[in-house]
């Protein structure tokens, strides 16, 4: 019998350019899922020169600015960090989606890896226990999450 060719993510660390999108609004879970990120990418060994931080007003902004950094063609993936919370209007579906959206659109037409580390919750206490401990943290899951695809986009690329 054949063996099947798997290709699977190794570790990555050299010649990296990161970009993070981050959105300013509900900054305290924002900050949460910044340290979470960072730390993942330098237990990873990325070094700070490797990464670009961009801070947009809130999550409704950062497909847009992920376009900008997408057209420079300077970034190996793009890790966007947000926290949506559900109010009592359906404020929070339009951005949601929206965010959403423009990110996966993004991603599939340009072909780069763009990790969707954006909040989507109905409660503060939701978004506390999503940002907190690097276990539990979302930043630090986009931050393997984005590792893991150039990997992964870099081996079929070479086959």
């Amino acid at each position: 019998m054949n063996e099947l060719n798997v290709i699977e993510a190794e570790s990555v660390s050299e010649n990296l350019r990161l970009a993070i999108v981050l959105s300013k609004y509900n900054s305290h879970i924002i900050d949460r899922l910044l340290k979470g990120c960072l730390s993942t990418l330098r237990e990873n060994g990325i070094s700070n020169d490797s990464i670009t931080i961009v801070k947009v007003p809130g999550a409704y902004e950062i497909p847009i600015i992920v376009r900008k950094l997408v057209d420079k063609k300077m970034y190996d993936s793009i890790i966007t960090l947000g926290a949506i919370i559900k109010g009592e209007t359906p404020h929070f579906d339009i951005i949601a989606n929206s965010c959403s959206l423009g990110i996966i659109n993004l991603a599939i037409d340009h072909q780069v890896p763009i990790v969707f580390g954006v909040l989507t919750v109905n409660t503060i206490q939701q978004a506390i226990d999503r940002s907190g401990e690097e276990e539990s943290n979302k930043g630090s899951e986009a931050a393997s999450t984005a590792l893991e695809m150039i990997s992964v986009i870099r081996k079929i690329e070479d086959e």
